[in-house]
């Protein structure tokens, strides 16, 4: 039985924090069309807090899934820096006391992050944000135990997810004040959702 190990979790934070520096320019400037064009910065700063402290996080995953929580809040204390931190502290609390988690859990760990969001950031799914997707990829996965068929559900999942509340309008957060004109603007959180999913690919 494959399983996900802090050693898988250090290997996924490399491979996302470069992968997130890569893509900060198109984030800020999807970010720049409903709300402070900032969340390349905010997403590509939390992973790379995350991937330069990897070598020292606890073989323990609930306490290495809380110490990720800990340098993505402190390197990115924005909006979207808390719900990610978050959605960490509730895989922590999940996966405490166990040093593998098969992957057939993925399914209920981002199911479980995804209402510690809600909860935290007073949203609901609908609301055309990056919950939205953590719902969809948390669906999508459910009944999957192999890496590779987990990454691909989830990045087809969260893709899906940005193209279907595009002509929606945004309810959540600083993008809500557009109003009727962040119809038809793919949500940069949920794009955010989707590039760190496809840098696993």
């Amino acid at each position: 039985m494959a399983e996900f190990t802090t050693a898988s979790l250090r290997a996924a934070a490399a491979r996302i924090a470069d992968h997130a520096e890569g893509v900060a320019a198109k984030l800020n400037e999807a970010d720049g069309r409903l709300g402070d064009g900032d969340l390349g910065i905010t997403v590509s700063k939390g992973w790379r807090e995350i991937a330069d402290n990897a070598e020292g996080l606890p073989d323990d995953l609930g306490k290495a899934f809380m110490e990720c929580a800990k340098c993505f809040q402190r390197a990115s204390s924005s909006s979207y820096g808390t719900l990610v931190a978050t959605g960490f502290m509730s895989a922590a609390k999940a996966c405490k006391g166990r040093e593998a988690v098969p992957f057939s859990e993925v399914s209920g760990l981002l199911a479980g992050a995804c209402e510690a969001m809600m909860a935290r950031g007073k949203g609901n799914l609908g609301d055309k944000c990056v919950l939205d997707s953590m719902d969809a990829m948390a669906r999508a996965t459910a009944g999957l135990d192999e890496p590779a068929a987990l990454q691909a559900a989830a990045e087809a999942a969260a893709a899906e997810t940005v193209e279907a509340f595009k002509p929606q309008q945004n309810k959540l957060g600083r993008a809500r004040m557009f109003g009727e004109k962040s119809a038809g603007i793919a949500d940069p959180g949920q794009i955010a959702a989707l590039e760190m999913v496809h840098a696993l690919a």
